[in-house]
């Protein structure tokens, strides 16, 4: 594949994430919910070493986000919580494409709840019915009509089977605890509850991707779906659009099996230089072997490796600079002292205008230090390597 031809799909695909330029979604909770429809989906993650990755991600593109928006948004009815690829926030207009796996968890298909009594889950549904929005721990030490469900062990199962397969609904975080309502309570009116076939989800998941990367792979597409029926109609939906030329195959040692909307081949897009801090669990980078493929970037998280084996840090963050990759930054929030630290940097090289790239840099960490809740950035680990 020419090179110039990469550079453009992989400034293409950045622009389609909100990376290559400031505020591309507006501000406020309007730009939250639209970089959520545009993504598709934002992942939740619980790691606290720095501000959580749903925050982290939405702030990395809307640059007045505040983490009080998705309570907002949730209350509002316009986006929800559920699974895409992990626990994530979804647009409320793709809910039904949600229910084909509520469906697997009643059909004992997906996520193994088979020991739940449904006396137990009943038992729930009414008393959220009755007293209104319940969170786990008002289950714990509080018995109900039975004697024996309301404890921590069974009551946990029992609730989180009942938000799988689509009985409850989150209807707000408090921090990271979650509070469950009935499901009727928490759809608008007048949403598209169709139950979507294979060939309809398909066509989501290709229209979600295509919109949200602009190059995509087989295997982003249909990541973590096993069920062969739906690969092969993926396939075949791809060939179809290729015959029609929506979409263009493009096929190289360097990025084997790709596809991307015809008519950004013939777009020239020009980079910015801007800095990203990226959440390890980014939608730009969540799928490790195309981002390896598509920008060179080999990027592991290794708060999952031993300590001893770990290269770069425990959670350390890519580091992106106009179109490229070009290191890996580990930063630690420490709360009490308002400090934000960054721990250890490694750069790639060469870096391309170097200068620009510290200044723009040390602008972002201040911005990162803010948007953690810290006064201070203490950078004293890394002025050797930014040359300050």
């Amino acid at each position: 594949m020419d090179s110039s031809l990469v550079i453009q799909l992989r400034r293409h695909a950045l622009t389609r994430q909100g990376l290559q330029s400031e505020a591309i979604f507006g501000s406020g909770l309007a730009a939250t919910l639209a970089a959520i429809e545009h993504l598709g989906y934002v992942q939740i993650d619980t790691i606290s070493m720095i501000e959580r990755a749903h925050h982290h991600i939405l702030w990395s593109r809307v640059p007045d986000y505040q983490p009080g928006f998705l309570n907002q948004l949730l209350e509002n009815r316009q986006i929800f919580e559920y699974w895409f690829h992990a626990a994530s926030y979804l647009p409320m207009r793709d809910y039904r494409f949600a229910q084909h796996r509520m469906a697997a968890v009643r059909d004992r298909t997906w996520a193994n709840y088979h020991d739940i009594p449904a006396s137990l889950m009943n038992e729930i549904l009414l008393r959220v019915r009755d007293e209104g929005p319940l969170r786990v721990r008002n289950l714990e030490n509080n018995k109900g009509k039975s004697g024996s469900w309301w404890d921590w062990g069974p009551g946990k199962r029992a609730i989180e089977k009942l938000f799988l397969q689509g009985d409850l609904m989150i209807c707000q975080r408090i921090g990271m605890e979650k509070v469950y309502e009935l499901r009727e309570r928490m759809l608008p009116a007048n949403l598209d509850m169709r139950q979507p076939d294979l060939a309809d989800y398909a066509g989501y998941l290709l229209q979600s991707y295509l919109r949200a990367h602009s190059v995509v792979t087989f295997e982003q597409l249909t990541h973590l779906h096993t069920n062969p029926a739906l690969k092969k109609t993926m396939r075949e939906l791809l060939e179809t659009q290729i015959a029609s030329h929506q979409i263009k195959e493009i096929s190289s040692a360097v990025l084997p099996k790709a596809y991307a909307e015809t008519s950004v081949l013939t777009q020239a897009l020009s980079a910015t230089p801007c800095v990203h801090l990226l959440s390890p669990f980014d939608n730009a980078i969540i799928h490790r072997k195309r981002l390896n493929q598509l920008f060179g970037y080999d990027y592991k998280l290794e708060c999952y490796v031993p300590a001893a084996k770990r290269k770069f840090g425990y959670f350390c963050l890519p580091i992106l600079f106009g179109d490229r990759f070009v290191g890996r930054i580990d930063c630690k929030a420490h709360r009490q002292e308002q400090r934000l630290q960054v721990i250890s940097m490694h750069l790639e090289s060469p870096i391309n205008h170097p200068a620009l790239f510290a200044e723009t840099l040390m602008q972002k960490l201040k911005q990162f230090a803010i948007f953690n809740g810290c006064e201070h950035l203490d950078i004293q680990n890394i002025e050797g390597v930014l040359g300050i």
